[in-house]
């Protein structure tokens, strides 16, 4: 049985009663995705470029031993010319928010997608027109869940795209209002999801089940099932609903990227995981019966004081996958980054804005 140590509403008068019955929602809950869910005829790629456009980090001295990063100095002299890098380049700046830019490359051709659009309004497009990425050649964009520093550059990302009937892949639950319970008991409400009319001529999908996009080559995984006893969504978020702020621990629109690379393996690509890295790294085998995992990267959401409690089982099985990179970036927290590094040392990378992923 799943459990969960949710932050309940201490004025419900049973405590014990509201938590069982998250905890029995949550549960039917996962169980009713397994039962929707099959298996996905997602294609392998011949491989995968991934550009951090944004995170909470910027590093452009610490050396890298792999191959396949590559520091944004580096990737965009190499693409770009000198001639251009000393006319055009500035180094990418840092938010508290994320977003990758994804190239699939298959037969001859690619198809690029963004997934995530940082915090700021015009953080995300500043940062690709400083390192001369061209956000025109985009195709799809996909939130991986509703929260604001995921979703703060979307309307001026688009303007930038500027093409009709953009799809934005979302989940209905990204409409939800919601906010963090303070210290104090009191509400921190959360900036609103972007509404239809702010995003015309794109267009929103709104999508629960596994998606292929790209010609097949990229799944988003949809809704995923939350099936251990550790990973317990975010237990300070609140939902207001009824007129009232409601608990809402398990942010069930969170969402993932999976790449099946030609003679690697799978690629996992999380915005804050909120369904747990693990669970979301479970769930991409699942639906690929693929069982191989080459990289674990994104927002594992292993900082704060609940979520930190969850790092050594996380890490635990994280080891298991024998991911040959691990990329933990935006809200795994530095506690987090520093446990998978002593305990992963080969796999990890610290990520930086601009880096330059290539498997």
């Amino acid at each position: 049985m799943l459990t969960a140590d949710l932050a309940i509403d201490t004025s419900h008068k049973n405590v014990s009663d509201v938590q069982q019955q998250y905890t029995t929602e949550a549960r039917y809950r996962w169980e009713e995705i397994e039962k929707m869910a099959s298996r996905v005829a997602l294609k392998e790629v011949d491989g995968v470029e991934i550009v951090s456009l944004a995170d909470n980090t910027v590093d452009f001295l610490s050396t890298i031993e792999r191959k396949e990063v590559h520091q944004v100095r580096e990737w965009t002299k190499n693409r770009m010319g000198k001639e251009w890098v000393k006319k055009h380049f500035r180094l990418p700046f840092a938010e508290h928010g994320f977003s990758t830019l994804i190239r699939v490359f298959s037969k001859g051709s690619f198809h690029s997608i963004l997934f995530d659009t940082g915090v700021s309004r015009r953080g995300v497009v500043t940062n690709a027109r400083r390192m001369g990425l061209n956000l025109g050649e985009v195709e799809c964009i996909v939130l991986s869940h509703g929260h604001y520093d995921h979703f703060g550059g979307l309307v001026d990302v688009l303007k930038v795209i500027d093409k009709k009937n953009l799809p934005i892949i979302i989940h209905e639950d990204m409409f939800k209002i919601r906010g963090v319970v303070n210290p104090d008991g009191t509400i921190r409400q959360y900036p609103k999801f972007p509404p239809e009319e702010q995003v015309a001529p794109a267009k929103y999908l709104r999508k629960k089940q596994p998606h292929l996009l790209a010609d097949d080559n990229i799944l988003v995984t949809g809704e995923i099932p939350r099936k251990n006893d550790f990973e317990k969504g975010f237990p300070r978020q609140r939902v207001f609903s009824d007129d009232r702020w409601q608990p809402d621990p398990w942010i069930w629109d969170d969402q993932a990227i999976i790449i099946n690379v030609k003679r690697k393996g799978l690629v996992v690509i999380s915005g804050c995981a909120h369904a747990g890295i693990v669970n979301t790294t479970l769930y991409a085998q699942q639906l690929t019966g693929v069982a191989k995992v080459h990289a674990i990267m994104g927002g594992f959401h292993l900082a704060g004081k609940e979520c930190e409690l969850r790092i050594s089982r996380t890490i635990e099985v994280l080891r298991k996958f024998r991911p040959k990179i691990v990329v933990p970036s935006h809200c795994t927290g530095w506690r987090g980054k520093n446990a998978i590094f002593e305990e992963m040392p080969q796999a990890f990378v610290w990520n930086s804005v601009g880096n330059l992923y290539r498997f």
